[in-house]
Order: structure tokens, then C-alpha cells, then sequence
């Protein structure tokens, strides 16, 4: 029983005979090898301690001789934002290093043709002529990245006829073109005046001249091609859309298609716009009460409305006289939306008071980085003179 005992306490603590041994002492030879070998490599410790120094010191050199640089470098960035982004707090990260993109759109109110106007402008020769009667705001529309203008006439063919049903000489819109005009919507009150064949005849026209048109169209596929009218301008896309309140009772023929003021229609070519990815999105409507100075309230309700739902700006027609322009602010918004209710008569025969007088609207449009922006406004207001029709720029 005993050594039964010892051999497990031996197996135990692992004291066998077989495991055990007495470790032996390092002859002085062995020890001074060993501590020959422990000098080589103090030596290498101390020569990697010199060169780690030297690095630092020249890593702290580069780095204060940088500092200067860092500092005029981020004070040019600074006048950039101040200048360039005129204080305008844009969300976006790299807007400092985006150059600034900017687009002139020139707005006018109604171009139109009075029996009047049309016996003015007839040559001996059975032409007509209008160069004349846009001579003074020439420049100012040429100038111009993009100018729009509302035609609220047709092109309908001979008799030529002003009030009520107009028709005018195919030369006024060449006169039109000459100008610079680029854009014309065509949803007024007046685009049927001469029916089918008015409609279809002024589209027409307005092809064989390059002209962008929206508003009326020959049939559905026409206007699902054309509409939203999206135009890059200077790399700044913009989307058109325009609508009127109506068409003087006339019905319209199918398969002919005219842009009414109705909020199903109107939401969906929103959303349609808006898939395109334009920049800014401004609307072009025909409504309002003649000759009242004041927006009435169907078109603060309608302004409201199309603000919610997601178009920028409003530029209006139809009333033939000047309306005010609001500028709207929306919460969480840079860009004030603007409101134009009613631009009044570009150029017309009308004769009753202040309807002489319609405006001319410069907005520059400006993009940097992802926020467009207007960044300019200017209204001119212009007259239509009698008897010879020209339009004169008074203030």
C-alpha cells in the first residue's frame, strides 16, 4: 500500500527518475559569448533609436513647412463661397471646388395680332412686314439664353382676322423668330379659334421654324412625346409645363389635344416631370380675369396648389394687364418660389387702360453643385406704340 502511495504522489508532482535531472552551470566561455552577442545587439537598439529620430525630425519639418500653405489654401476657399456662392448656405459638400452654371430665361406676356396691326404691317408687294415693331427689344431678347413667349394667336392660313377669332400672317412669326423667341406655348384661350385645322396648321408652322412649342397638340402619342418640355440650358436642365383655363367654348377635335388647367392632368405631367430630373421646373399659365389688376382667388388657389406639388416658379398670362409678382418662401427651402400672376401684353392693340403696357422677365437661373437657384431678376416694362406698333422699352 505504501509504495503504491509513493509511486502516485511520484507521478503526481512528476519527480520519476526517467523526467528529473539537475540542470548544469554554463562553463565562463559560454557566458562570454553570450554576453558578447548581447553588446551586437544593444548597438543595432541604439542605431534604430538614431534613424527613427531622424525621420520624426524630418516629417515635423514638412509638416510646419506646410502649414502656410494649408492656411492660404483654405482662405481662398473661404473668398470662393463668399463670392461665387454669395453667402448662400448650399448643402453641398464639394460645392467649394463646383464651378457655378447659369442659364438667362426671358419671359413675355401675349403676342398678338389685331385687325389693325395686320393692315400696318402689309407691303405693297401682299407681304408683311413686323421687323420694325420689335427693333428696341431685339437686343435684350437675342441676349437671352432662352426666350419664351405665349403666341395667343393661330396661324391658321388666309383670311387674315384679328378679334375675336384671330389668324395672322405667317410673317409675324417669322418676325418672331427673327427676334430670338426660341419658346411659345400655345394653351390659350385662342389656339382654336380657326378649330382643327387652326391648331394643326399653327404647329405646323411653328415645326418648320424650329420653334419649342408646348400646350397643344395633334394627338395623345404628339404629347407624350413633347410634354414636359425638358431643354438643358448651359447643363441646367429645365422642365416647362403650361395649361390654360379654357378655349372660348370651343370644343376640342380629337384626336387634337390642348393643356387645360385640371389638377388630374396636371398632377401626373408633374410627376412626369419630375422623373426627368430637371433642375427646376416652372410653370406657364393662361388665367386670371381680364383686366382686373389683382390676382383673383382662382389663381391664388391654383399658384398654392402647384407650389405643393412641386413646381419652382409660375410665370402667368391672360388678364392683358400687369399683375403683381410675389416672391413665396417655403420652410426648409434656399430658393424663394416667384409668382408671376399676370405679365400683361407683349404686344397687342388693345386700348382700353394699362393694357398698353406688358413686361419683359430676365431670370438667372444658377446652379452649383446640387442646388439651382434664381439668382438674378429683372423686369423691364414695355409699350406698344401707335399708329406704327413698335414696342418701346418706359422703365
Amino acid at each position: 500500500m505504501e509504495n503504491k502511495y509513493r509511486a502516485m504522489k511520484k507521478e503526481k508532482i512528476g519527480l520519476d527518475k526517467a523526467s528529473f535531472s539537475i540542470p548544469k552551470i554554463p562553463s565562463w566561455a559560454t557566458l562570454l559569448e553570450a554576453l558578447q552577442n548581447n553588446r551586437s545587439r544593444m548597438k543595432h537598439y541604439h542605431f534604430t533609436i538614431r534613424k527613427s529620430k531622424g525621420i520624426a525630425y524630418i516629417l515635423l519639418f514638412v509638416v510646419f513647412s506646410l502649414l502656410p500653405l494649408l492656411s492660404t489654401a483654405q482662405q481662398s476657399i473661404r473668398d470662393f463661397n463668399k463670392s461665387t456662392l454669395d453667402a448662400q448656405p448650399y448643402p453641398c459638400l464639394f460645392a467649394d471646388t463646383v464651378r457655378p452654371k447659369t442659364a438667362t430665361l426671358l419671359f413675355v406676356g401675349d403676342l398678338m395680332q389685331h385687325g389693325p396691326q395686320i393692315k400696318q404691317a402689309l407691303q405693297p408687294d401682299g407681304s408683311y412686314r413686323y421687323d420694325e415693331c420689335f427693333e428696341q427689344v431685339k437686343p435684350y431678347i437675342e441676349s437671352a439664353d432662352l426666350a419664351i413667349g405665349n403666341l395667343e394667336v393661330t396661324l391658321g392660313g388666309e383670311p387674315y382676322q384679328g378679334y375675336p377669332c384671330f389668324s395672322a400672317p405667317d410673317d409675324y412669326l417669322w418676325a418672331i423668330k427673327e427676334t430670338g423667341f426660341d419658346v411659345l406655348t400655345t394653351s390659350n384661350n385662342h389656339c382654336l379659334d380657326r378649330g382643327k385645322k387652326g391648331l394643326e396648321r399653327t404647329l405646323l408652322m411653328t415645326d418648320s421654324l424650329g420653334f419649342h412649342t408646348l400646350g397643344t397638340y395633334r394627338d395623345d402619342e404628339e404629347r407624350s412625346q413633347r410634354y414636359p418640355l425638358v431643354l438643358t440650358v448651359n447643363g441646367i436642365r429645365v422642365a416647362f409645363l403650361t395649361y390654360t383655363y379654357g378655349m372660348n367654348g370651343f370644343e376640342v377635335s380629337e384626336p387634337n389635344v390642348v393643356n387645360v388647367i385640371d389638377k388630374t392632368m396636371m398632377e401626373e405631367d408633374i410627376r412626369a416631370a419630375k422623373a426627368m430630373h430637371p433642375d427646376v421646373i416652372i410653370a406657364i399659365m393662361h388665367w386670371g380675369t381680364e383686366y382686373r389688376l389683382e390676382p383673383d382667388s382662382y389663381q391664388r388657389h391654383y399658384a398654392e396648389w402647384l407650389l405643393e406639388k412641386g413646381v419652382d416658379h409660375i410665370i402667368g398670362g391672360h388678364p392683358h394687364v400687369i399683375e403683381p409678382t410675389e416672391w413665396v418662401k417655403e420652410e426648409g427651402r434656399i430658393d424663394p418660389h416667384l409668382v408671376v400672376y399676370s405679365q400683361g401684353n407683349f404686344i397687342s392693340n388693345m386700348s382700353l387702360p394699362n393694357t398698353f403696357d406688358g413686361t419683359m422677365i430676365t431670370l438667372s437661373i444658377q446652379k452649383v453643385g446640387l442646388v439651382t437657384r434664381i439668382s438674378n431678376y429683372d423686369c423691364k416694362v414695355v409699350r406698344t406704340t401707335r399708329p406704327n406698333y413698335k414696342l418701346t422699352i418706359v422703365k
